[in-house]
């Protein structure tokens, strides 16, 4: 006891003496670094052999987060340069196993129901943006249902009319937007106001379109933003963004109900001047059980459908106009196709239009190539699965537990030099015919499947995948070839666009919401072309 006094007294007047903050602060870092060292002991000593490589990490909850939320990309190729192309890393505490390569994206994006599952991961993300009883938030085979549903407004026959409408919409906000001759303008919120613009009123109908303007705008962008990482596991909690999601989510849900309420009260589905609209379509769907589609989740279909379109379309246009200031030469051939192939006079466009403008088209793909919308596509792991990959010094079998969840990155593989020479250069020329940065093994043939709602290419075996593969690839994929190829053709013909004095290139990637996009502020300076406006007037 003698001993334990003569050690306990000297600390004992040592606690005294210093303050309780710096006691507390010296607890919480001897805390840390002990959090830090048994996690880092467990990594090198408790290494599980048959299940694949974990990315070394710290701190054991956060892991990798914010390495990957930085630039997925970058943290994707330094991972397949140290683990091959399966890996796992910590994401926000979960496991995460990614799979790169063709083969990666085969075994994800067409996996079997019973083995992997989307709406579990995304439920929670989704269901306070778009609503309940749609999309992630119903079962499979529902969702299969509401796809086939939306494919009214999806077909050739309405891919015809849209193009007038889109390039209508496009030379208002030109018209509108653009009005000293030069000027500077910032893409993403322009092309984010555009996108919902030009997608209400093709696909949703004029009396959607009649209620939106710059507000709602904001709106969809307030919507976006519940998209935030940290909304995989804390979706309800009352942060601001999610304060502001919740709003929006409300006050878009009412508009599409008193529309709706609207059309019931008079015994009329159409809208007020006859159109049979997006809506008048969803009221009268019934789903196979016989129950007719609930008003509630018509609206929220409604809003699922532009949130759909309006990520990848806003963030896609504005990647080509910020592409386009940087080559001169490619709008002066952009115009010059059109101006050889539909008339120096340049008519309205029409569908037909769109497939006799093949640069417009690559320059499109291009886009989607560097840009794709998505970086990574998830799915819970719902039985025992393996994978036999490729690490940089051998080949082996992976067994991945249910415990786990499976990411696909099918951007890694267009950003590839074995796929796509100088991967990173953007060049819409390399789609060429015969070109030498073609790539031809692109051609490979596609398989097909009906998954519920129409028979859609389910193969992944394409390095080119911007709207995935499977039974999740995106339906609205040719509704965004042309609207953005619209979008595109309509501006080349009214402004020219270069980069602001003293940026060469592009502007850095925002990955903070899972959508990735363009980093604000992204300027360009355009100079208006002598072209004359088309006769349009507001009705």
């Amino acid at each position: 006891m003698g001993l334990v006094a003569v050690v306990a007294e000297p600390l004992q007047k040592l606690a005294e003496s210093v303050p309780t903050w710096q006691l507390v602060l010296i607890g919480s870092l001897g805390f840390i670094v002990t959090i830090i060292t048994l996690n880092v002991l467990q990594q090198i000593l408790f290494k599980n052999s048959n299940e694949p490589p974990v990315v070394f990490h710290l701190l054991p909850v956060i892991g990798s987060t914010v390495t990957y939320g930085i630039d997925p990309f970058n943290f994707f190729f330094a991972c397949k340069e140290k683990y091959g192309d399966v890996f796992t890393f910590i994401l926000l505490g979960r496991k995460v196993t990614v799979c790169l390569g063709t083969a990666g994206n085969e075994f994800i994006l067409n996996g079997k129901l019973k083995d992997v599952n989307a709406e579990e991961v995304y439920t929670g993300l989704t269901t306070p943006v778009f609503g309940a009883g749609v999309v992630y938030d119903c079962p499979n085979s529902k969702l299969m249902e509401q796809k086939k549903f939306v494919k009214f407004g999806l077909t050739t026959e309405a891919f015809r009319q849209y193009v007038s409408l889109i390039q209508r919409e496009t030379e208002l906000f030109i018209k509108d937007k653009f009005v000293p001759p030069q000027g500077k303008i910032d893409v993403s919120p322009a092309m984010a106001e555009l996108t919902i613009y030009t997608a209400s009123r093709s696909l949703q109908g004029k009396e959607v379109r009649d209620k939106f303007d710059h507000t709602f705008a904001e709106l969809y962008h307030d919507l976006d933003m519940g998209f935030s990482p940290i909304n995989f596991m804390l979706p309800w909690v009352p942060l601001p963004h999610n304060r502001r999601r919740d709003y929006a989510q409300k006050k878009m849900a009412q508009t599409y109900m008193e529309i709706i309420q609207e059309r019931r009260r008079r015994g009329d589905l159409n809208s007020k001047d006859g159109e049979q609209d997006m809506i008048r379509n969803l009221m009268s769907c019934v789903y196979k059980d016989g129950t007719p589609v609930p008003d509630i989740e018509v609206a929220h279909m409604m809003i699922a459908l532009l949130m759909a379109g309006q990520h990848s379309s806003s963030s896609t246009s504005g990647w080509i106009l910020l592409r386009l200031a940087t080559r001169p030469d490619i709008q002066d051939e952009l115009l010059e196709e059109q101006r050889q192939v539909l008339g120096k006079d340049l008519p309205p466009l029409t569908y037909e239009d769109l497939a006799r403008l093949p640069l417009h088209n690559k320059v499109v793909k291009e886009t989607l190539r560097i840009h794709a919308p998505i970086h990574s596509v998830m799915r819970r792991v719902k039985s025992p699965l393996s994978i036999t990959a490729h690490t940089p010094t051998t080949t082996k079998t992976y067994g991945i537990p249910v415990s786990h969840t499976l990411m696909s990155a099918p951007g890694v593989t267009s950003r590839q030099d074995q796929y796509f020479p100088e991967p990173l250069h953007w060049e819409p020329h390399r789609w060429d015919e015969g070109h030498k940065l073609q790539y031809t093994g692109l051609g490979v043939e596609e398989e097909f499947e009906d998954y519920g709602y129409g028979m859609i290419s389910k193969g992944a075996s394409s390095p080119y995948l911007p709207f995935g593969a499977g039974r999740h690839r995106c339906i609205g994929e040719q509704f965004a070839y042309v609207q953005l190829t619209t979008v595109l053709a309509t501006f080349v013909r009214y402004v020219k666009l270069a980069n602001p004095e003293g940026r060469r290139g592009v502007v850095d990637t925002d990955f903070s919401s899972l959508f990735s996009r363009p980093m604000a502020p992204a300027v360009v300076q355009y100079t208006r072309r002598d072209t004359p406006y088309a006769a349009i007037e507001k009705s």
